[in-house]
């Protein structure tokens, strides 16, 4: 597993589930940055004008709602 999501899965695929379960859009966005992109959260948080306990949190919420709909 890469950042949570499944290696076998395409950036496609994995785009089409950040966005279909991802509804905030702060959050979305946040994490295809993260998942996507492999952004560091030092350079997200400054991204978007956020601590980077903040941005941790807010990375780890999306993430688990992601990954209980891929059960």
């Amino acid at each position: 597993m890469k950042h949570g999501l499944p290696d076998s899965m395409s950036r496609a695929d994995r785009e089409h589930l950040i966005n279909t379960w991802i509804f905030d859009e702060k959050a979305r966005k946040a994490l295809k940055r993260r998942l996507l992109d492999g952004i560091t959260y030092e350079a997200l948080a400054e991204e978007f004008d956020m601590s980077v306990r903040g941005m941790k949190k807010l990375i780890y919420r999306a993430t688990d709602k992601l990954s209980k709909h891929m059960k």
